[in-house]
């Protein structure tokens, strides 16, 4: 009777195990290729040999008479799977715990329809950099742009047509500039960019790469079954940097704000420059560098 007790011990922590590999599986399948990945599939063939290992012992356990000392090894071999079993459950939901906050958190700070960052993460790494860049003495500019007739958009075409234009915008944005800018939506069809470690005259010349990409790129292809024609767009982009008229957030942004002004002022489609810089070159695309990566002079 207790040999049957080991071996049923031995057995359903078998059991357990096999059962352990069900989180451990859809783990992996949370994972990108990488080392993380590799050592939960060397785990899970390691399991798979304690479980050959838990199967072996019964059989050459089976008919032997079985004393306290075999049932002290039967509950260490059950405790055992249990352990493993709860171990590999609680790395699961771990795992699934921290991607909802992730998720969470991105859109806490992400706007929906541009996928770019929204107003209250932009105020809040506003003062952060601005801080940054004042105590280190390091040069910081921002683009304010602002997408031209935008109103005549949505009354010509509707509200969806406008949406996909403010999302293809966005993306183009966020292809054209480094990984290290930080691109937000300020409010309506404004977006502000955060340009670190770059003075003003040579952000300039980025402002005005972008309003020319902006301005050659079709950012709604023409659709004949819908009678829909392509949609192309022009910007405005006012440029500030941190000076000494502007140091702090408010005067900076409000030197943007201007320039932007300006530059609607004066047409459209162009790139005005706040009164606080004085660029040491003028306002043409400086050939062989990537929009991209550059280190913006």
């Amino acid at each position: 009777m207790l040999n049957l007790v080991i071996n049923g011990l031995v057995l359903i922590g078998a059991g357990i195990l096999l059962a352990s590999l069900g989180p451990i599986r859809r783990l992996i399948k949370q994972l990108s290729a990488g080392r993380v990945r590799r050592d939960w599939c060397f785990l899970t063939g390691l399991i798979i040999f304690i479980i050959a290992g838990y199967f072996s012992y019964v059989l050459t356990n089976w008919n032997s008479h079985g004393d306290l000392s075999g049932l002290v090894v039967a509950l260490v071999f059950f405790s055992g799977a249990c352990f493993v079993w709860v171990a590999n459950s609680l790395s699961l939901q771990t795992a699934l715990d921290v991607r909802r906050v992730a998720a969470l958190e991105h859109e806490n700070i992400t706007d929906p329809l541009m996928n770019i960052y929204n107003r209250r993460y932009l105020d809040r790494r506003l003062v952060q950099e601005v801080t940054r860049a004042i105590r280190y003495n390091l040069p910081l500019s921002i683009l304010l742009l602002d997408i031209d007739h935008f109103k005549n958009i949505n009354d010509t075409h509707g509200h969806q047509i406008g949406d996909l234009v403010l999302k293809a915008l966005g993306k183009i944005l966020l292809d054209a500039v480094r990984t290290t800018d930080i691109v937000a939506r300020y409010g309506g069809e404004e977006i502000l960019i955060i340009a670190s470690n770059t003075p003003g005259s040579s952000v300039a010349l980025v402002a005005e790469r972008l309003r020319h990409k902006v301005e050659s790129s079709v950012l709604v292809p023409p659709d004949a079954k819908n009678n829909q024609e392509a949609i192309q767009i022009t910007i405005s982009i006012g440029v500030s940097d941190l000076s000494r008229g502007n140091n702090d957030v408010p005067t900076l942004v409000a030197d943007a704000d201007r320039a932007l002004y300006r530059a609607k002022q004066e047409g459209r489609n162009r790139v005005t420059i706040g009164l606080g810089i004085n660029p040491s070159r003028p306002l043409t695309a400086v050939p062989g560098i990537n929009e991209k990566d550059a280190s913006y002079l």
